[in-house]
């Protein structure tokens, strides 16, 4: 199923589908103002995942700055899940790192989402730290990180097989 899916960087064109996935995925969304600002600023790696129709079913937001990447927002449309999107996306993240000579990427996963905090310690990272009252709600964040080489290890990213 995956190989019928198209990544590529997201355009102005893809604001209104960002959005919208980003409205049902997260309690705290962000405004269109912000991936819109995302889309062309400098020091971001950004991804969109399409199925073969044409339709927006996953994105990846990142920013990196001298050696450190941030995954600022990933998310998957519902009936697109379990189909190992996340991780793809995720693996890209690491291949672009490990090609700009990248050290560590992180990011924040709220502390009540397990799902997204498994996946993130099968992916190599580890939990760091507790940020409290992060999101609009009051609830924490658990911030994790991963050395772009431990990825590289487990991924062979960036490696001929």
């Amino acid at each position: 199923m995956q190989s019928d899916l198209s990544f590529r960087s997201p355009s102005e064109d893809d604001l209104d589908a960002i959005t919208d996935l980003e409205s049902v995925s997260f309690p705290s969304a962000w405004k269109r103002e912000f991936f819109e600002s995302e889309v062309n600023a400098a020091g971001r790696y950004n991804l969109v995942v399409e199925e073969p129709r044409g339709a927006l079913v996953a994105y990846l937001f990142t920013m990196y700055y001298l050696d450190e990447m941030h995954v600022n927002k990933i998310a998957v449309d519902e009936d697109w899940k379990r189909f190992g999107i996340a991780s793809t996306l995720m693996k890209k993240c690491f291949e672009f790192a490990r090609a700009n000579n990248l050290l560590t990427v992180s990011l924040e996963v709220r502390e009540s989402n397990e799902a997204a905090r498994a996946l993130y310690g099968r992916l190599g990272f580890a939990e760091v730290y507790v940020r409290q009252r992060y999101y609009a709600d009051g609830e924490a964040a658990v911030v994790m990180s991963c050395t772009v080489a431990d990825a590289s290890r487990t991924w062979d990213v960036g490696r001929e097989t």
